[in-house]
């Protein structure tokens, strides 16, 4: 699709915003409030333990792991009983939302994954959320999240599939603002084993609901190991070129990332509650649809959806448009949606969304009117 197409979709995006809005200088106030009141919880809450994390990880995936590596096991060549559950098992290790795994997604691209088993680990890493999991089955029932896990985990893979076939796995990051940097093979392997699993935990950790002290004391231990082996047990180049490539995932990702976390924060305050609650009700295909929709324009931090989706079940959601939100609303936002515009061009980007919208209200559909009647 040429500039101006592009150009001409944001700016429709952009009209129907402004027509969601209410009129009432109130209304309109309350609603731009809301936009920079969830852009400060997601820095607050999410930037320090989440994505900086998530950048330096996938910097460290560019210099340090060697494309040949990344090809064998995630590549376009791979076999696909390989490469697409290693895909979903490795995302869904990760408590990350659908923002945070965007650097971590954006690493393995780059480094040759296929766009098939790249567009698994990109929805399994929000949607097959460990802790997640645990929650659903406490607050909504075991049903719930047993039925979560199996759609999410198949969806990842069935996407990932499609997505494969569709654009014949191919890998083309270069033509997306990425140079794909040649493989680094004199630095020892056990130190950088370490570095990483030290940044896998600290990305973990902090997204953990433990005690305050004992996370902070296992954080600082995370930083300590790592600091250690970067500044004593790896060569000032190597250091220089993570750094390098973190900053420059935080440029072309963060600036989209702002924006649509603030125009998230506003279209959820300007859409009416009692709207949104009648549109969900039953489980109606219908009812589905407008649940995934939903789910896949708005913000849900981790864990945070839980809550929400629990107090619209209160006042009528169906468990059919309540799975659909589930699966949309973790794989998906706004703020995604504009990043991956960027990190996969509109066609696979639009391919990759409709796929997930239309899976998550069939399956929402399904579950609702015919398992577990």
């Amino acid at each position: 699709m040429n500039k101006e197409l592009k150009k001409l979709f944001w700016l429709i995006g952009a009209f129907l915003v402004i027509y969601l809005l209410p009129f009432d200088t109130k209304s309109v106030s309350q609603a731009l409030i809301n936009g920079f009141t969830l852009l400060h919880e997601y820095a607050r809450e999410h930037v320090l333990l989440c994505l900086v994390p998530a950048f330096f990880i996938a910097g460290a995936i560019t210099v340090f792991v060697k494309k040949d590596a990344v090809l064998k096991l995630l590549g376009p060549k791979t076999k696909k009983w390989i490469s697409y559950p290693l895909a979903s098992i490795s995302g869904g290790i990760l408590a990350v939302c659908s923002c945070t795994i965007l650097p971590l997604f954006a690493g393995i691209w780059k480094r040759g994954a296929g766009i098939g088993p790249a567009t698994t680990f990109l929805y399994a890493g929000p949607a097959i959320n460990v802790a997640a999991i645990f929650l659903t089955g406490t607050v909504l029932g075991w049903e719930m999240s047993l039925v979560r896990l199996f759609f999410a985990i198949v969806g990842a893979i069935l996407i990932g599939l499609i997505m494969g076939a569709m654009f014949n796995n191919n890998n083309d990051s270069a033509q997306n603002g990425f140079s794909v940097s040649s493989d680094k093979s004199s630095i020892s392997t056990f130190p950088i084993i370490i570095l990483f699993l030290m940044q896998l935990a600290f990305l973990i950790t902090g997204g953990l609901a433990i005690n305050g002290i004992l996370k902070a004391a296992l954080l600082v231990l995370y930083v300590i190991i790592i600091l250690y082996i970067v500044f004593f047990r790896i060569d000032k180049e190597y250091r220089t070129s993570w750094v390098d490539e973190t900053w420059s995932f935080t440029k072309k990702i963060l600036p989209f990332l702002i924006v649509g976390i603030f125009v998230a924060g506003v279209v959820s305050k300007a859409l009416p509650e009692k709207v949104v609650y009648s549109l969900l009700g039953g489980n109606r295909l219908f009812s589905t649809f407008f649940a995934s929709i939903f789910g896949a324009l708005m913000y849900f931090a981790t864990l945070t959806e839980v809550p929400i989706i629990q107090s619209l079940m209160s006042l009528g959601m169906g468990k059919g448009p309540a799975l659909s939100l589930f699966l949309a609303g973790y794989s998906l936002s706004l703020p995604s949606i504009i990043v991956l515009n960027k990190l996969l061009g509109f066609k696979r980007a639009m391919t990759y969304i409709i796929l997930i919208v239309v899976y998550s209200a069939g399956a929402g559909y399904l579950y609702g009117n015919y398992l577990f009647v």
